[in-house]
C-alpha cells in the first residue's frame, strides 16, 4: 500500500498516532514493515490537546494498541492557543510539538490520505486562496531537525477503512468529527458524500487538481527564487545577519512578480496574510522616502529602511534597556534578547560596561576630533531600527567603540557583534 524505502536510512521512524483511523492503518503497516524488514527503530507520539472530556480515554487506547505491537508511545500534552480558529490553534500546538520530538534526519510518518487532499482543496477554495494555498499538501516537507512524510496520499479514505476491517484493527471515533460546526466536517460529512453520488471520482479528480496546482506553483517558485537573488545583494556586510531585500529591485517587478516573491520569501517565515492585508504591501512599498512604515504580520513584521525592507522576529521585536558590566573583556558577553559581543583588544582593559543609546552621545574619531554619535550613524547608513540596539562600549563615561562599525572606535580596540539568532526567523 505504501513505499518505505526512501526512508530506510533516517535514525528513528515516528508517527503521528491520535488513535484514530487514518494513524492507526499507518502504525500497523509501519509496524509489519518493521517486523518483516530492516528498519530504523519506530515509535509513536500522541498529542493530547485537552480540548474534550473524551480525549482524556485515548492516552489508555494508544497506549494499549502500541503494548500489542510492541512500540514505544509518547504522550504530549498541548496547550492550544486561543484564537478565531480552535482549528488552527490545535494544528499549531500539534506540530510544535512534534517539531520538538524531532531529532536530526528523524521521519514523522502523518496520516493524511487523499480524501483530506480534496477536502483541503475545496475548503480553501472556499475561502479565496491563492495559488500557494490551494497547491496540494507536500508528500514531504522538513520539520525541525527532521522531515515529515505523508505516505498515504495516494490512498483513499475506504481503502484504509477497507484494511482496518481486514485485519481487526480498532480505532477511536472523535465526537468531535461529527460536529458540523467545524468547516471542514461540514465538508466531510455534508458537501462530500452529495458530490460523491453525483461525481464518484470526486475526491480523486480534487485531488489530482491540487497536484496540478502545485506543478504550477512550483514554477512560480522557480520564478520568485530568481527575482528574490537579485533583491537579496547590497546588505551591507555589518547586518548580513537580518533578512533584507532590496525596495528598488522589487519596485521593477510587476505587482504580480512582487507579490509572488514576497509570498515565496515570507513563507518560510511567517503564515502569509490573506488577500485583504496585502494592502500593507502597497502601504510599505509607496510611503513616502522619510516615512518609517510598517507592515505587521503573524509571526512578526516587514519594516523599511536605507532603500532595503527588513524581516524583524523574535527577539527584534522587543527593545533592550538597561547596561551590562562586562567583568572579563577576555569573553565573549551574553546580552539579554539582543546576541552577544566580543571584544578585539591588544592589551585587556577593565571597568567596562556596555550600554545603549539615550541620546546626544559623543565620540572622538581619530583624525575627526569629537563627533556626535548620530552624525556618524547617519553616515554609515545604519537602518534606523538598528540603532536604539546597538552594543555602545563604554569606560566608565567614555564611549570607546560602536559594535560593528569598525571605522567608530576611540581605542585600539573592536567591538564584534553577534546578532540575535532569532533574526533569520525561518519557520
Amino acid at each position: 500500500m505504501i513505499n518505505l524505502t526512501p526512508w530506510l536510512q533516517a535514525p528513528t521512524w515516528c508517527i503521528a498516532f491520535s488513535g484514530g483511523l487514518d494513524s492507526t492503518v499507518l502504525l500497523h503497516l509501519l509496524a509489519t514493515h518493521a517486523r518483516n524488514h530492516a528498519s530504523p527503530p519506530l515509535r509513536a507520539i500522541h498529542i493530547h490537546h485537552g480540548l474534550q472530556a473524551a480525549a482524556d480515554a485515548w492516552p489508555a487506547h494508544c497506549q494499549a494498541i502500541c503494548d500489542n505491537l510492541g512500540i514505544e508511545l509518547q504522550v504530549i500534552h498541548v496547550q492550544v492557543t486561543p484564537g478565531a480558529s480552535l482549528e488552527q490553534g490545535a494544528r499549531d500546538a500539534r506540530y510544535a510539538a512534534f517539531k520538538q520530538s524531532l531529532g536530526p534526519g528523524d521521519i514523522l510518518f502523518t496520516g493524511q490520505h487523499r480524501d483530506d487532499q480534496a477536502e483541503t482543496l475545496l475548503f480553501r477554495l472556499l475561502r479565496g486562496a491563492g495559488l500557494r494555498g490551494l497547491a496540494a499538501m507536500p508528500g514531504q516537507r522538513a520539520l525541525g531537525q527532521g522531515t515529515l512524510v505523508r505516505p498515504l496520499l495516494g490512498c483513499s479514505r475506504q481503502q484504509l477503512h477497507d484494511y482496518a476491517k481486514a485485519n481487526g484493527l480498532a480505532w477511536i471515533e472523535d465526537p468531535s468529527n461529527a460536529d458540523t460546526q467545524f468547516a471542514r466536517n461540514y465538508l466531510r460529512g455534508e458537501v462530500f458524500p452529495q458530490l460523491q453520488q453525483r461525481w464518484p471520482q470526486a475526491s480523486q479528480n480534487l485531488a489530482r487538481a491540487a497536484e496540478h496546482l502545485g506543478e504550477a506553483l512550483g514554477l512560480l517558485d522557480e520564478l520568485a527564487r530568481g527575482d528574490l537573488a537579485t533583491a537579496q545583494e547590497g546588505s551591507s556586510v555589518a547586518w548580513s545577519g537580518l533578512d533584507s531585500l532590496d525596495l528598488g529591485t522589487l519596485m521593477a517587478l510587476s505587482p504580480a512578480r512582487q507579490r509572488n516573491a514576497l509570498q515565496y520569501w515570507l513563507s518560510r517565515r511567517t503564515r502569509l496574510p490573506d488577500t485583504r492585508h496585502w494592502a500593507g504591501w502597497a502601504d510599505l512599498r509607496d510611503a513616502a522616502a522619510d516615512a518609517r512604515p510598517v507592515w505587521r504580520l503573524a509571526d512578526g513584521l516587514l519594516l523599511r529602511s536605507d532603500g532595503r525592507i527588513w524581516w524583524l522576529s523574535g527577539d527584534w521585536l522587543q527593545q533592550p534597556v538597561g547596561e551590562m558590566a562586562w567583568p572579563n573583556s577576555t569573553l565573549p558577553l551574553v546580552l539579554p534578547g539582543n546576541g552577544r559581543v566580543r571584544l578585539d583588544v591588544a592589551v585587556p582593559m577593565a571597568g567596562l560596561r556596555i550600554a545603549y543609546r539615550q541620546g546626544g552621545e559623543m565620540l572622538e574619531v581619530p583624525g575627526r576630533g569629537r563627533r556626535d554619535l548620530k552624525r556618524l550613524l547617519n553616515e554609515q547608513r545604519v537602518p534606523y531600527f538598528l540603532r536604539p540596539r546597538l552594543p555602545l562600549l563604554y569606560q566608565g563615561e567614555r564611549l570607546l567603540a560602536v559594535a560593528s562599525l569598525p571605522g567608530l572606535v576611540q581605542a585600539d580596540c573592536q567591538l564584534h557583534w553577534q546578532l540575535p539568532t532569532s533574526a533569520q526567523g525561518l519557520r
